[in-house]
């Protein structure tokens, strides 16, 4: 009986001892559990986070390409205005060119022409003097 009694007691002590480490393993597991949850929680809103990113990246990327797009039309657009610009350029260093030789022409001509009215003037009196001179002698 007694050691019955010394058995039940170590048997009961083993007992507590065993249902205070399972009280203690199930409080671990619990917060394990809480812990997964949380994680999990968290893994889903970072996911979440990195669709969302994922899809600003590509829109991101399509504006990149849209405005290098732009860009290479932009510039095309500027070299030719560029060339069209030198162009016009060397058109209007053309027309002064030619300006300025009509010009000098115009003045050289509008010289011959005095010079010639002078003449025809100095000539129409001439006439008119040898006219009266033979009208004087007839």
């Amino acid at each position: 009986r007694g050691t019955l009694e010394s058995r039940q007691r170590t048997d009961e002590t083993r007992m507590d001892d065993m249902e205070s480490k399972m009280r203690q393993l199930t409080d671990v597991a619990d917060q394990s559990e809480n812990r997964y949850t949380e994680a999990a929680r968290k893994l889903c809103v970072l996911e979440g986070e990195l669709e969302r990113a994922e899809e600003r990246y590509e829109l991101a990327e399509s504006k990149v390409k849209t405005l290098e797009d732009e860009l290479h039309v932009a510039t095309n657009s500027l070299k030719a205005l560029e060339i069209s610009d030198e162009k016009a350029s060397q058109r209007e260093d053309s027309y002064e060119e030619t300006i300025r030789d009509l010009t000098q022409r115009l003045k050289d001509s509008q010289n011959r022409a005095e010079v010639a009215e002078r003449r025809v003037y100095t000539l129409q009196l001439e006439n008119d003097r040898l006219s009266d001179d033979l009208e004087k002698k007839r």
